[in-house]
């Protein structure tokens, strides 16, 4: 499109105004000027007024008096443009709305939680009910973050929550404490070691299950507080999803060490156990861009993970 024709669809589009389109949408409704007149709150002469302007910008008389001499009666170019301008009330009034007002029963906006397996293994199975609960029309997404960008991700809104540790985030960005966690050991039911507290040589003489975010590593953070203490362990299968992790384990006899909140959702298959040896206990946070900090949706959806996360605390 040349720039003259630019330019005349812009004046054309500023000599409207949300008046004269919801004088048109009441005229289509009511076909009577003093109706029309009562539905808008203003005066006859004001609306014959607008109506006077729409019939210049619109080069057509839109609206002649009914034979009857009641009511008017639509031309055929006013009838042809009564469903698009439905179409653009509506949309007119979601942008006036969206950036203030957020209805969570009627919205239908995406919301993304990057989140490692871990968290996400925590939350999930209570916030995406509750989420459905109240917020029907809407949906939800899970992501595996992006660490080394995940503050830009926030910034330009392809994520609205980052779920992780503090060293994981950037400084700039607004963060709250979910919940504090602990690690603790599980077996199987029916572990032919017994159901009994767990030593260090029993720790250390079984074969171990790891969770390898990054993909078929077999040593972490417990055998370097292993190493601290002289100690060693057998890690004899490495995976990478936590979901997994529940059914390797009750299909065999290694044991795993992971956060309570995780494996206690599988005590009708798994014993739980203390290590034994001192595991610090780590802070998960929710993190989000301060240009987030208002918005009202956003608010929603940080107080709706706020509730979950208190609400596994055992």
């Amino acid at each position: 499109m040349n720039t003259e024709a630019t330019t005349t669809m812009s004046q054309r589009i500023s000599d409207f105004d949300a008046g004269l389109l919801m004088t048109l949408d009441a005229m289509l409704k009511d076909k009577n000027v003093t109706h029309a007149a009562a539905r808008l709150n203003i005066t006859q002469s004001a609306l014959s007024a607008r109506l006077t302007r729409l019939r210049q910008l619109l080069n057509d008389p839109l609206f002649i008096p009914a034979a009857s001499g009641r009511g008017m009666i639509a031309t055929p170019h006013a009838a042809a443009l009564e469903p698009e301008l439905a179409r653009l009330l509506e949309r007119f009034n979601d942008f006036i709305n969206t950036a203030h007002l957020f209805d969570p029963a009627t919205s239908k906006r995406i919301f993304r939680i990057a989140a490692t397996d871990n968290p996400a293994a925590i939350l999930a199975p209570d916030l995406v009910p509750l989420f459905q609960d109240r917020a029907p029309l809407a949906k939800i997404a899970f992501t595996l973050p992006d660490k080394a960008r995940i503050a830009e991700h926030l910034e330009n809104g392809e994520v609205d929550l980052f779920v992780g540790a503090a060293e994981d985030a950037a400084a700039d960005l607004i963060g709250q404490t979910l919940f504090q966690e602990e690690f603790v050991t599980a077996q199987r039911r029916g572990h032919p070691r017994g159901s009994t507290a767990m030593t260090l040589d029993e720790f250390c003489d079984a074969d171990h299950l790891l969770i390898s975010t990054s993909g078929g590593h077999f040593s972490g953070m417990i055998d370097d507080a292993l190493a601290e203490a002289g100690r060693e362990r057998r890690v004899s299968v490495s995976i990478q999803s936590y979901a997994l992790a529940p059914l390797v384990l009750s299909s065999t006899d290694c044991i795993c060490t992971l956060p309570r909140r995780f494996l206690q959702r599988f005590e009708d298959t798994l014993d739980l156990f203390a290590p034994p040896l001192p595991l610090s206990i780590f802070s998960m946070n929710v993190f989000w861009h301060p240009r987030m900090r208002t918005d009202p949706a956003h608010i929603w959806l940080r107080k709706l993970v706020m509730e979950i996360a208190k609400a596994t605390i055992w």
